[in-house]
C-alpha cells in the first residue's frame, strides 16, 4: 500500500469532489424523470424520487460507453504516438488532477447556482464546460481533444457539442407526434379512464427514464475518477472502468435523486406546460428512447435537453395546450450559456489552483467552491419549495418575468 503522499491526497480530494458532482447531478436531474408523474399525480412526490433513486442506482451499472468518452474524448491526455503527456503526468499526475480538480469545482458551482434558480441547465454540459476551461487555461487549446482523429466524429465536437444540438429537436418532435397518436387513439375515451390508465403508465416510463438516466448521466463521474487514477498510476485501462468506481458513483448519484432537486421539478412540471397524463406518458417515453440510444452509442448528451424537449414538444402535440414561452426562452438561455460560463469558472479555479502551486492550491479550490455552495444553500432557504408544495399551482410570483400563458391551438403558433 502506498504512503500518504501530497499526492494520493490530491487524489483523494479529486475523487471526492467528483463524487460530490455525481451528487448535484442526481438532485439536479430528479425532475428529468420525475417532475411530470409527480405534476399529474401519477407518484407522490416522496414515492417519485425514492423510486428514481432506485432506478438511477441500477441503471448505472447497465453500460460504461458514456464512461469511456468522458475518460477519452475530453482532455488530449496521450501524444500523437499513444505515449501519455509528461507535462499532464509528472509528479503523480498533477498537472491533470488540477485539470480535474478546477473543473469539476466549475460544474458544481454552476449546478447549485442553477439550481437555485430553478433552472433546468444542464449538468453534462457544466461538467464538460468546467473541464474544457480548465484544460484551456492549463495547456490551451490544443489541449482539449475536439475531433477526433482523421477529423472523425470524436472528441468534444462529435460526442457532446453534435449531440447537444440535435438531441433535444429529435425529443421535441418525438414527444409531439407521439402526443398527438395518443389523443387520437383514446379520442373516444373518457378522460376520467384517460387519466387514471396513463397514470399507471407513466409509472413505467418514468421508470424507464430514471433507469436510462443512470445510464448516461452516473457514467460521466466514472469517466472523471477514472481519468484521475490514471493520471496518479493506479489505473491504466482507458477502456474499462474499476468496480469500485461504478459503486461509488451509482450511490452518489442515487443519493443525490433521492434528495430531489423540487426547485427544478417544480418548473418542469408545472412552470413549462400545463401537463396531463397522456402527455406525461409520451414526454417520458420519447425522452427514454432518445437517451438509451445514445447510450449505446457513447453520445454523453445532455439528459436535461432531451426531458425538456419532450416536455415541450407534448405541450406542442396538444390542441389547446398551455406554453409558457418565457419560462422556455430562459431554459434555452440557460443551455446556450452552460458550457461557456461553467468553462470560465473552471478556468478561474485552475489559475487559483496554479498561482497557489501545490496540494495547498486544490485545498484552496475546494474550499471556495464548500463556500460558495452553502452560501447558494442558505440563500435557498428564503423561499423553500419541497415535497409540500412542489405541486402549487404555477402564478406569476414563480417568475415575475414570465408571459402570459399561450395557448397552442392545432400546433405550433
Amino acid at each position: 500500500m502506498r504512503n500518504v503522499t501530497p499526492e494520493f491526497i490530491l487524489l483523494a480530494l479529486v475523487v471526492i469532489t467528483a463524487l460530490a458532482f455525481d451528487f448535484t447531478n442526481g438532485f439536479h436531474d430528479t425532475a428529468n424523470a420525475m417532475a411530470t408523474s409527480i405534476a399529474t399525480r401519477a407518484l407522490s412526490p416522496k414515492a417519485a424520487v425514492t423510486l428514481s433513486a432506485i432506478l438511477n442506482l441500477v441503471g448505472a451499472f447497465l453500460s460504461v460507453e458514456v464512461a469511456i468518452t468522458v475518460t477519452n474524448a475530453v482532455i488530449r491526455i496521450q501524444n500523437p504516438d499513444g505515449t501519455p503527456r509528461a507535462d499532464l503526468m509528472a509528479d503523480s499526475g498533477h498537472g491533470l488532477l488540477l485539470i480535474l480538480m478546477a473543473g469539476l469545482a466549475g460544474a458544481i458551482i454552476w449546478n447549485i447556482l442553477t439550481w437555485l434558480w430553478g433552472l433546468p441547465s444542464s449538468s453534462s454540459h457544466a461538467l464538460f464546460g468546467g473541464l474544457i476551461g480548465a484544460t484551456i487555461a492549463s495547456l490551451g487549446w490544443g489541449g482539449v481533444k475536439w475531433v477526433g482523429e482523421g477529423y472523425q466524429l470524436d472528441g468534444v465536437v462529435g460526442k457532446v457539442i453534435l449531440p447537444a444540438l440535435f438531441s433535444p429537436a429529435v425529443a421535441i418532435i418525438v414527444a409531439m407526434i407521439g402526443t398527438r397518436l395518443v389523443f387520437r387513439i383514446t379520442e373516444g375515451v373518457a378522460r376520467r379512464y384517460q387519466e387514471t390508465g396513463f397514470r399507471w403508465g407513466q409509472i413505467g416510463t418514468a421508470s424507464l427514464l430514471s433507469l436510462s438516466h443512470g445510464t448516461n448521466d452516473a457514467q460521466k463521474t466514472m469517466g472523471v475518477v477514472t481519468l484521475a487514477l490514471i493520471a496518479s498510476g493506479y489505473w491504466t485501462d482507458t477502456t474499462e472502468i474499476p468496480v469500485w468506481v461504478k459503486i461509488a458513483c451509482a450511490l452518489a448519484i442515487a443519493s443525490g435523486t433521492y434528495i430531489g432537486g423540487w426547485r427544478i421539478i417544480r418548473t418542469m412540471g408545472k412552470g413549462l406546460v400545463e401537463i396531463s397524463s397522456p402527455q406525461g406518458m409520451a414526454a417520458e417515453s420519447s425522452s427514454a428512447a432518445v437517451i438509451l440510444t445514445s447510450s449505446q452509442l457513447g453520445f454523453a448528451l445532455s439528459t436535461t435537453h432531451v426531458c425538456t424537449g419532450s416536455i415541450l414538444g407534448s405541450g406542442l402535440g396538444r390542441k389547446g395546450a398551455t406554453v409558457r414561452w418565457r419560462v422556455a426562452g430562459r431554459m434555452g438561455l440557460a443551455w446556450l450559456t452552460t458550457l461557456p460560463l461553467a468553462a470560465l469558472v473552471g478556468a478561474a479555479m485552475w489559475w487559483t489552483g496554479h498561482l497557489i502551486g501545490g496540494p495547498g492550491g486544490a485545498f484552496v479550490v475546494f474550499a471556495i467552491m464548500c463556500v460558495a455552495a452553502l452560501y447558494m444553500w442558505w440563500h435557498s432557504r428564503r423561499n423553500p419549495i419541497g415535497h409540500h408544495n412542489v405541486n402549487d399551482e404555477w402564478s406569476d410570483d414563480d417568475d415575475a418575468n414570465a408571459d402570459p400563458k399561450v395557448t397552442v391551438s392545432g400546433g405550433v403558433h
